[in-house]
């Protein structure tokens, strides 16, 4: 019991009203994604225009082939995209709620050593939340992932569609 009284009073209120900084962002994540934040998925970069996500391939994450496992790989690249709508609803001022409606991707090389996601969509998020809001329709958009290793070499790419609805 006292070490869940020692965790709350280290980490405030994680909430969508905490400032969007890559910090505060992997506290969320360790709360509210923790299967991400054991595997080591740390966001390292956001703004309004991007955000950069980063994971090494360890014993944890690793598949049978001694690569990093899919199922990591996506968390991180959706982080990537997430982390940005989640930007945008804040900036809004306005209750949204966000879901990914769809996803697809490809794997191009194994990925070992550090590898790192771009996200470089967020001039999307913008337009679909002013016609939500506008509208009060729910909008759809695609946002792409790009996963390089140390080198610089692409080792995989994922599309995630997301809803963004007004409450």
């Amino acid at each position: 019991m006292d070490l869940i009284l020692i965790i709350i009073s280290i980490f405030p209120k994680i909430s969508y009203k905490m400032d969007f900084t890559a910090s505060n962002l992997n506290k969320f994540l360790c709360f509210k994604l923790p299967a991400a934040f054991i595997c080591g998925v740390r966001v390292k970069q956001i703004d309004a225009n991007q955000c950069t996500v980063s994971v090494k391939h360890r014993w944890i994450n690793q598949n049978p082939f001694n690569s990093m496992y899919c199922a990591v790989q996506a968390m991180a690249a959706e982080l990537s995209t997430g982390a940005l709508v989640m930007f945008h609803i804040k900036n809004s001022g306005k209750k949204i709620s966000m879901l990914v409606a769809n996803n697809k991707g490809s794997f191009t090389k194994k990925a070992t050593g550090r590898i790192t996601f771009f996200c470089h969509d967020g001039h999307l998020i913008e337009n679909a939340i002013q016609k939500t809001i506008a509208t009060g329709e729910g909008q759809t958009f695609w946002m792409k992932s790009i996963a390089t290793d140390q080198n610089g070499n692409k080792v995989s790419e994922m599309d995630f569609e997301w809803s963004i609805k007004i409450k």
